[in-house]
């Protein structure tokens, strides 16, 4: 029996998923790494520190399940997106990998959008030119260390970092590239057009490739370090969010997914290019050849419940402690909201300036009603995105299938699906990215067919439905509407924040 490999570069730490041709997971193991913030908005990482923790997690991950190196038929790679790796002519990192949640950019934005033309810009990348994206990064290095860009030879995504050390190619793949603000997200290819506008030469970017395309191979080198074998084949891959898609099975129209990690993501497939008018949706090229998806991005869905946590209750305090405690609580936590803008915004408000709220505090509020009230602002906040996509047409059904560290919740669960208005289901894997890219890397290699035929084959729902309740969900219907009034309040007021902070 062959067996396939996912690796996931998250903010937090690596995911390794080993899984078999029938889909059933063998073995997984988390290597965490330490995040960087050395100035207010400001997100940083060192990649060796990846790479370390990949090169221990392939080694242990083998040791745990037993499989040898030779078993493993191909490896697919996905990560945090929009992250910026910066490398000399002799593949040395020279600068700290600036991240996908960095706000550091905004003006670099703006330089953007004025030189190339707001329209011009949305008709080519489908897409405004936001913060955490890669061009106003590389932007911002060129402007502030123009001693340190004159040496760049090379701009990795943070996969496409990983996959360099393993294989000593320089590549990406179209999901990844569609959120550079650099990519010709229609026609599947960097723009010329925009490069040269930004006098950013071409050789600074990696080849680009479909996901489930062999990019390269394991080195003799990195064989020896981690037990694999040298020649196994590696995968382009997809950033997270389209691996996720893929690993949730949302592979026609009509499916949605929802993710909880440490952003919040609300996924649908596209059999053509379809896009946001007003530009708050992202659009994406897919991870499944020829196709689109479309996504609503918040900040800080997860990272909102564990900024609580290790805030207000210390590690020592589970997880599912606090859901605990927050069962207790009623609908709409007694008047207590929480706006979870904790590093800015994306969707539908991309606002670097923003920041969380907690709106309605009173002397009956205790911890447990603050647990609520961030379960229920993230929802909040992931139904802003549903109600895009409905108002704009993109066809989906009654029914999110959820994933990621919150899904784990059965409370989350169902408040998601009395705020959503819709079925709520979980899936029998629940490593949606690493998941996703472990299928990729099976489709690449000839083990499926193809990527939908794969998903219908290896993607499950667990058993158990989550309902709305007709009468909870009225009660949080008259919430979400305070909810987003509040933003809009309070917007000019961040603005001002931001200049005096």
């Amino acid at each position: 029996m062959g067996y396939l490999i996912g690796i996931d570069i998250g903010t937090t730490g690596v995911k390794l998923l080993l899984i078999d041709e029938k889909g059933d997971v063998k073995g997984s193991i988390t290597e965490e790494y330490p995040l960087s913030t050395p100035r207010p908005g400001w997100a940083e990482q060192n990649p060796s520190d990846w790479w370390d923790a990949t090169l221990k997690g392939i080694k242990g991950l083998l040791e745990k399940t037993g499989v040898k190196g030779k078993e493993i038929k191909g490896i697919g790679l996905t990560g945090q997106m929009h992250g910026s790796v910066f490398l000399n002519g002799k593949g040395e990192v020279i600068h700290p990998a600036i991240l996908w949640c960095d706000q550091r950019t905004a003006k670099e934005c703006e330089e953007i959008t004025e030189t190339v033309g707001k329209d011009r810009v949305f008709e080519i990348t489908c897409n405004p030119v936001l913060t955490g994206f890669q061009a106003p990064k590389i932007m911002w290095l060129r402007k502030n260390h123009p001693e340190v860009y004159k040496n760049v030879s090379k701009v990795l995504l943070p996969k496409d970092y990983i996959r360099f050390c393993l294989t000593g190619v320089f590549a990406t793949d179209v999901s990844d590239a569609s959120g550079t603000s650099l990519f010709d997200v229609r026609n599947r290819r960097w723009s010329d057009e925009i490069l040269a506008a930004l006098s950013l030469p071409s050789s600074l970017l990696p080849e680009c490739f479909e996901s489930p395309e062999i990019t390269g191979y394991i080195t003799k080198e990195v064989a020896g370090l981690t037990g694999l074998t040298e020649g196994t084949p590696v995968v382009a891959g997809a950033g997270d969010q389209a691996a996720g898609g893929v690993g949730s099975g949302i592979v026609e129209e009509g499916l949605v997914s929802v993710s909880l990690g440490t952003s919040g993501v609300v996924f649908a497939h596209l059999e053509d290019v379809f896009v946001d008018p007003q530009g708050r949706l992202h659009t994406f090229c897919y991870a499944v050849p020829g196709k689109w998806h479309i996504m609503g991005v918040m900040l800080s869905a997860g990272g909102s419940f564990r900024w609580l946590r290790d805030t207000f209750f210390g590690k020592d305090v589970s997880y599912n402690e606090m859901t605990d405690m927050a069962g207790n609580v009623p609908a709409g936590s007694e008047g207590l909201v929480f706006l979870p803008y904790l590093t800015g915004e994306r969707c539908p408000y991309p606002d670097p300036d923003a920041r969380g709220v907690f709106f309605g505090i009173s002397l009956k509020h205790k911890k447990e009603h603050f647990v609520r009230a961030v379960m229920e602002g993230v929802a909040f906040g992931l139904k802003d995105s549903i109600r895009i996509m409905r108002e704009i047409g993109v066809p989906e059904g009654k029914k999110f299938r959820v994933t990621g560290g919150g899904a784990k919740s059965d409370l989350w669960c169902r408040i998601m699906a009395d705020i959503f208005g819709g079925y709520t289901v979980r899936l029998k894997v629940e490593e949606g990215p690493s998941f996703g890219a472990a299928v990729l890397a099976g489709v690449g290699v000839g083990m499926y067919s193809d990527v939908k035929t794969a998903c219908k084959k290896l993607v499950k729902e667990k058993e158990g439905v989550f309902e709305p309740d007709r009468a909870t969900a009225e009660i949080y219907e008259k919430f979400h509407i305070l909810y987003g009034k509040l933003y809009q309040n309070l917007e000019g007021l961040f603005d001002n924040l931001a200049k005096i902070s």
